[in-house]
């Protein structure tokens, strides 16, 4: 079982908010969907559920195709991607103490 993080403990801990948060937390790489499922712990046959409507709502989109292996990322272009990102350092920022905000 996963440890809850602040993000989950605020939108709600969900197969989709598992997925958002991965991608969000690594948002300036690219994955397989196989790396996808397994590094956010959501199944393979959820995964397979949702991924159309990110892509088609453009949360997602393909970076690069090597053989017949898709890589996709977050669209950091999306203003609704751009705002859930927000949302997210948002939250981070707030849950670190102001004891290490200093020292970092």
């Amino acid at each position: 079982m996963t440890e809850t993080t602040v993000f989950r403990d605020f939108v709600g801990d969900y197969p989709g908010t598992r997925l958002l948060e991965f991608l969000i937390e690594g948002r300036f790489f690219d994955y397989t969907l196989t790396d996808i499922s397994e590094k956010s712990e959501v199944s393979w046959r959820t995964l397979n559920r949702i991924w159309p409507r990110l892509v088609e709502n453009k949360i997602v989109m393909i970076t690069r195709t090597i053989g017949r292996i898709k890589l996709y990322k977050l669209n950091m272009e999306n203003p609704s991607v751009i705002k859930l990102v927000e949302l997210f350092d948002s939250l981070l920022e707030q849950s670190v103490p102001m004891k290490e905000k200093i020292v970092a």
